[in-house]
Formats: structure tokens, C-alpha cells, sequence
């Protein structure tokens, strides 16, 4: 069941609602008993999983120490 509950009183009684909102009631705010607003939980957000595209394949040889050479052309 929904709850109509006016600002004022929602101010007032904040921490209780907030708690109950996070059991699953809904509640209407309302202004003068005019509703503007519904105060429901949010969907739980999954976490992300870092993760990283796919790149090129690479050869093997990609992982070999670099030569004397390949380090002098990189200023090492």
C-alpha cells in the first residue's frame, strides 16, 4: 500500500520512511495534500566488471627482451 505523506511531515519523520522505503513500501509526497512526487527504492545497480577488448593477436615474439638495437632506436 502507498502512503501519502505531506512535506512537512516527511521532514519531520525522514529516517523512518527512508527505512521503510528500503523494505519496499512506496510513498506519495505531497504539498498542501496536492501529490508531487513518489518516493520509491531504486533498483539494486550490478557492479561492473573491469574488463578490456579484445586486442590483435600478437606473435609469440612480442614477448621476447628487446634487442641492443630496438633499445638504442627507443633512446634506452
Amino acid at each position: 500500500m502507498t502512503e501519502t505523506v505531506n512535506v512537512q511531515e516527511a521532514k519531520t519523520r525522514l529516517s523512518e520512511i527512508l527505512s521503510r522505503v528500503e523494505r519496499g513500501e512506496e510513498f506519495i509526497l505531497a504539498r498542501g495534500g496536492k501529490p508531487i512526487a513518489t518516493l520509491r527504492a531504486v533498483e539494486p545497480v550490478s557492479r561492473r566488471v573491469l574488463g578490456f577488448a579484445p586486442g590483435p593477436d600478437l606473435p609469440d615474439s612480442f614477448w621476447d627482451p628487446m634487442t641492443e638495437e630496438e633499445l638504442a632506436e627507443w633512446g634506452m
